[in-house]
């Protein structure tokens, strides 16, 4: 299994950004079952950082300081939105938040690993 490793982390970094990439378009767009939120300009700054943020870590393309950016902007939207509402995720409904947080943190640290752009363009590491 281990000789697979670098191929699921390629596939999983890619479904990550995309699923993410929704939650940007239903901010952005009103797609997907989403609510259009252009009005708040809050809600379009995650929306923009979500669509367009998901869609590079998908292609794995400025993976590292992409990835750091979108952890930050889960580690905020999570104490805005969900830690008033308890102290615990499971409560405040805010589990999504930290595993995108924490999911990003890793994929900041790790790079974007051999089946991304980043490797196509600079080499070595991503």
């Amino acid at each position: 299994m281990a000789k697979f490793s670098e191929y699921v982390f390629g596939i999983a970094r890619a479904v990550i950004g995309l699923l993410f990439a929704c939650h940007g378009a239903q901010k952005l767009f009103g797609v997907l079952g989403g609510q259009r939120m252009v009005g708040n300009p809050l809600m379009l700054a995650a929306g923009i950082l979500e669509f367009f943020g998901g869609s590079l870590i998908a292609l794995g393309l400025f993976t590292r300081p992409v990835a750091f950016l979108l952890s930050g902007e889960m580690a905020v939207g999570y104490f805005r939105a969900h830690a008033p509402h308890g102290f615990f995720p499971i409560v405040n409904h805010g589990e999504l938040a930290v595993l995108y947080c924490f999911i990003y943190l890793y994929i900041a640290t790790r790079g974007a690993g051999p089946l991304s752009l980043d490797v196509a363009v600079r080499g070595k590491g991503g």
